[in-house]
């Protein structure tokens, strides 16, 4: 990540790592803690809502996997961002469980940049359609832009795709007249190119913590 920051004439603290814990146990994230990371990354809320409890009260949790209505609440209870924000039904039900949780959610949009059907996430001109209405909702903040980019197996070909998103951001600062500070992107495999692109979070799993263990029938979140 240093690296990285230093071709593209960045100061390294510009870049936080979310270790992306999903599927790993408990005793991974604390060895982690201790090693100094604070941020860690889960995508099913019936696993994070069995291991956070069990882990370092230090770590702080952010979560980035689909997320469906029926588990807002929960997750409102135990993130602290919601980085896979993809409509403006979820960012209002979002909304309204933080106002009876009586918080206020830090959010990402998440972006679909190549337009994949696979993928969940904004349409780029769907998103700019919508932003207004989802910046009036009361209890949420809009903080940036995510992304997850087709899988290359040449991290320099996923270049184009950070670069769209880091230009839809600015598109949407133009629309709200005001800065959003974060650009979710790059992983394992190309987190080097999404830095130089203007990544302000590189989502990092397997090159921390090793091959996912599969999950088992009795496992959280299988």
């Amino acid at each position: 990540m240093r690296t990285a920051c230093d071709r593209a004439g960045r100061d390294a603290s510009s870049v936080t790592l979310l270790a992306v814990s999903k599927t790993h146990p408990v005793e991974a994230i604390q060895e982690a803690v201790t090693s100094g990371q604070c941020f860690f990354g889960e995508s099913k809320v019936q696993e994070a809502k069995a291991k956070i409890p069990s882990c370092p009260a230090k770590a702080r949790w952010h979560f980035i996997g689909h997320l469906q209505s029926n588990k807002v609440r929960d997750t409102v209870e135990l993130f602290e961002m919601i980085q896979s924000v993809d409509s403006l039904a979820l960012a209002g039900e979002i909304s309204k469980r933080c106002g009876q949780a009586a918080k206020t959610m830090p959010i990402l949009l998440e972006v679909n940049v190549a337009g994949e059907g696979s993928k969940f996430g904004y349409k780029p001109e769907q998103l700019l359609a919508e932003l207004k209405e989802i910046n009036a909702l009361p209890k949420i903040e809009i903080h940036g832009l995510m992304a997850i980019p087709p899988y290359v197996t040449e991290p320099e070909k996923a270049r184009p795709y950070f670069r769209r998103l880091r230009e839809l951001k600015s598109k949407c600062e133009d629309i709200l007249g005001a800065p959003l500070p974060q650009l979710s992107m790059g992983m394992s495999g190309d987190f080097e190119v999404a830095i130089e692109e203007g990544s302000t979070m590189v989502r990092v799993g397997t090159a921390l913590f090793g091959a996912r263990p599969k999950l088992k029938p009795q496992d959280p979140g299988y």
